[in-house]
């Protein structure tokens, strides 16, 4: 029997499973669903909760001047957090039942000799804000709930099927489970655990004085020797990949060992959109989220496999993305939403300092640390060997099984696609040779003009990677969030160049209008390319600040032109689109100011440079 079934039938025999006769919306994500008329909650998920919850307290605790305060009315809970606050020696109210008759103990507590003199009789234990309010019946205490998220205090808390919404959203780490007094136990039992071996580590730190310096000299020498060998990517041609078996039941065998794992942390603010950025209607009313369940729920049903979706949620995004998911209930693909730790998104917002992009577009270290909170173990003891990161802007990502088969078969680690930044010379070479080694400093993740010629590859950000190799780094503790360079961690890498049909980003709507036209199509979720358009490459499209956000766009063209034979397209001004419009070779449109210029229906636009009506 594996730890992950030991500690999962440990939870069982905690009857933290069983949920009351009332199971609220964003609730249903925990459960299974009901028996005998109350709600049956996922173990495997509240593992997930609980092990987020203890990292968060662990890594809290590393600060020396960090503090916890434990929130308790029932009585029956109360010995236990006693003993557990007595071994660890943080802080806790010596009368925490009396709590529940006092409101404002938080948000008033920097006044202390007049919020104190109406509270005589009680002993008040906190002298100053704790960094970490931990409540174990969250459905009593809503209003510490309220106080500390006013204060920006993190809350961990126990929640059960029937907690309302507007006192749910307020936890930082929820644990979904019965609060019965068995799971108190086992939950206070653990943050014990966690909190006296990050002691015990401390105190071995102290103790080992030079020698722990040593060592720490020996391991940057060895990973400076690992980091200067691993310098070098070998980048392999998609079309020398061996193609698939026709036999659908190997390849049912291949892909259920794969999880999806898409981010949905940005909002399509650059855009004008409020909501989240998978949200935004692609084509037809079907929204990037649509397309991507649609095309591995097609996948599941081809080949009777079970490739789940993993989606990681912000804050900012994870409200309206449990709203959105209640439509896919009845389709045939496991969906399951996470909120990315406040922690990260803290750091990773300070770094890029974008308002749109408010977490990091090094989406692999994301993912890294998903796996480092108890996802991993999950997913490995469901049998999933791999994981593709899908890019949250790249509308074409799509999951390959010869992509996949060929990690298999050459025990792949890590491969991230990739494609040329310039067809001269680099083509030439590929032309020549199946693979070759470049240099980390040879790809770029945000290619712009001037980048082409000093980058060879770019980055596309859809990553394969192999969940055992994650499990070894986890285990050495090698993962670090600061590590951007997270190939070198990896045994073997390589990257593969894709046909652009794998790459379309969604960044503007110059972007969307590509989507919008009778150059794409989309069946079964994936894009497909129209047949008709001779040229490689797309048309360049570039559309002034009038239609920067969506509704403009779409108030600006009655419907979109047809732009198969389209070189490019320059538009600034008040320029209105009519319908069944036209455009071939190259096309400038550029209104003067304080004129509405009005392109009528049915106009054919070829080689024009069109300055006021008369133009046309």
């Amino acid at each position: 029997m594996t730890i992950h079934s030991v500690v999962i039938q440990k939870l069982l025999t905690t009857n933290s499973h069983i949920g009351r006769q009332i199971a609220t919306h964003h609730f249903k994500q925990f459960t299974y669903g009901f028996r005998n008329k109350q709600a049956i909650i996922d173990s495997e998920k509240t593992l997930i909760c609980l092990r987020n919850a203890l990292n968060f307290i662990t890594c809290l605790s590393r600060d020396p001047s960090s503090s916890f305060l434990f929130i308790n009315t029932n009585p029956l809970f109360q010995p236990i957090i006693d003993e557990m606050t007595l071994r660890v020696t943080t802080l806790s109210p010596e009368r925490a039942s009396n709590l529940s008759k006092m409101r404002g103990f938080l948000t008033n507590s920097f006044s202390p000799k007049k919020f104190r003199s109406r509270n005589k009789k009680l002993v008040f234990g906190p002298t100053r804000m704790p960094d970490c309010v931990v409540v174990f019946d969250t459905e009593r205490k809503s209003s510490v709930l309220l106080e500390a998220e006013r204060l920006g205090i993190p809350i961990v808390g126990l929640v059960d099927s029937s907690m309302p919404w507007e006192y749910y959203k307020k936890v930082t780490y929820p644990i979904p489970a019965n609060d019965s007094v068995q799971f108190v136990y086992l939950v206070c039992n653990m943050i014990t655990k966690c909190l006296m071996l990050e002691r015990k580590k401390k105190e071995g730190e102290k103790g080992i004085g030079r020698k722990a310096t040593s060592r720490e000299e020996t391991e940057s020498t060895s990973e400076s020797k690992v980091d200067s060998s691993n310098d070098e990517v070998l980048v392999i041609p998609y079309d020398s990949l061996v193609p698939i078996s026709g036999d659908i039941a190997e390849t049912k065998q291949l892909l259920d060992k794969l999880v999806v794992v898409k981010f949905d942390g940005a909002l399509g603010i650059n855009m004008g959109f409020s909501g989240p950025k998978s949200l935004i209607e692609v084509k037809n009313g079907s929204t990037f989220l649509d397309l991507i369940v649609n095309q591995i729920q097609s996948l599941n049903s081809k080949y009777g496999c079970n490739v789940p979706l993993l989606l990681m949620n912000s804050s900012r995004t994870h409200d309206d993305m449990l709203k959105v998911l209640e439509k896919y209930s009845s389709s045939k693909i496991d969906i399951h939403p996470f909120r990315q730790g406040e922690q990260t998104q803290l750091e990773l917002s300070v770094s890029e300092g974008g308002v749109d992009e408010w977490y990091s577009s090094d989406h692999a270290t994301q993912f890294l640390s998903l796996m480092n909170s108890g996802t991993l173990d999950v997913l490995l003891s469901q049998g999933k060997e791999y994981a593709l990161v899908v890019n949250p802007d790249n509308v074409a990502a799509v999951v390959d099984p010869k992509i996949l088969n060929h990690l298999a078969q050459n025990s792949i680690e890590y491969c991230m696609e990739v494609m040329p930044t310039a067809l001269t010379g680099l083509m030439n070479f590929m032309a020549g040779s199946l693979q070759g080694k470049f240099k980390l400093e040879d790809f770029t993740a945000n290619p712009t003009q001037s980048s082409v010629k000093k980058f060879k590859f770019i980055d596309t950000r859809n990553l394969w990677i192999d969940l055992k190799a994650i499990k070894r780094l986890v285990d050495t503790s090698a993962l670090k969030l600061d590590d951007l360079s997270s190939l070198k961690l990896f045994e073997k890498s390589v990257g593969i160049t894709i046909p652009h049909s794998r790459f379309l980003p969604l960044n503007s709507t110059s972007d969307l209008l590509l989507l919008q036209s009778d150059l794409y199509t989309f069946a079964e979720g994936v894009l497909v390319r129209n047949d008709t358009r001779t040229s490689p490459t797309n048309p360049s499209i570039d559309l002034g600040p009038e239609f920067k956000k969506i509704s403009d766009f779409n108030s600006r063209f009655k419907t979109v032109p047809s732009i198969i034979r389209l070189d490019s397209l320059e538009v600034t001004g008040d320029v209105w689109f009519g319908a069944d419009i036209t455009l071939r070779g190259r096309v400038v449109i550029d209104a003067k100011p304080g004129v509405k210029l009005q392109i009528p229906d049915g106009v054919v636009l070829k080689d024009e440079e069109i300055n006021d009506a008369r133009d046309i």
